[in-house]
């Protein structure tokens, strides 16, 4: 009796697991894709226009975040006046730091633009990853809070490798881990997403949790305002 319930058990579990197991690197990243609106959906979004609340290290920020699909990406923060910001075309990238004494627009390094440029496409570096020449590796389940997560290995061109990690429930994006070029240094950044809504057929985390730079600084940024499909004129893309 001892040894049919034993095997009961185990195959109760094997059972229950088995979805987890069963699941293959583009099945994850389609059910995260409809999730998020759908792939054909966010193929059609031209842009994505939102406008944040963030605590810098106990600072508060107001953040502006344009997205112009496939062609450019800015978002400005606004920390007591001065605005830092950075931004991303289809072919450089250029920054201003009030807070390093120069407001003055500087065109960014290779690394960081080359582990930054996927913010100009909605849905990247997921959506057509492999035409792009991205390749997928799904690393098993990992814990995130209380989720045991899908946790998924992404090689760029460059081999450069991040980590995402999805709900097996909701196939949202619950967590990434990406290298990123500081200062001529590669750092780690983690970032916690939560409280997914939709907006217009368009769903997004209205919060997200931030560890930069291996954790020198923590930040929290909680969304306020989206708006889809705006008038983007893309020279504000553009180095002054």
């Amino acid at each position: 009796m001892k040894t049919i319930r034993t095997f009961a058990l185990a195959f109760i579990a094997l059972f229950c697991a088995f979805p987890v197991s069963a699941q293959t690197v583009d099945e994850i990243i389609n059910k995260y894709l409809d999730a998020s609106g759908g792939r054909d959906f966010l193929s059609k979004v031209t842009s994505v226009y939102y406008e944040s609340t963030m605590d810098v290290m106990g600072m508060q920020a107001a953040v502006k975040t344009t997205t112009l699909n496939g062609k450019g990406m800015k978002q400005e923060i606004d920390i007591m006046g001065s605005i830092m910001t950075t931004c991303y075309n289809d072919k450089g990238g250029w920054s201003t730091n009030p807070f390093m004494g120069s407001s003055t627009p500087e065109d960014m390094p290779e690394a960081q633009y080359n582990a930054g440029k996927d913010n100009i496409v909605i849905g990247a570096p997921f959506i057509n990853y492999v035409e792009k020449g991205y390749k997928a590796e799904l690393a098993g389940t990992e814990t995130v809070g209380d989720v045991n997560a899908f946790k998924l290995n992404i090689t760029t061109p460059l081999n450069t490798t991040s980590v995402y990690y999805f709900d097996p429930n909701t196939f949202y994006l619950i967590k990434s881990v990406e290298q990123s070029d500081m200062q001529g240094q590669m750092v780690e950044n983690k970032m916690n997403f939560s409280d997914y809504r939709t907006v217009e057929g368009y769903s997004m985390p209205y919060k997200i949790d931030m560890d930069m730079a291996g954790g020198q600084f923590l930040m929290s940024m909680k969304v306020d305002t989206v708006m889809l499909n705006v008038p983007v004129n893309d020279s504000i893309f553009l180095k002054p």
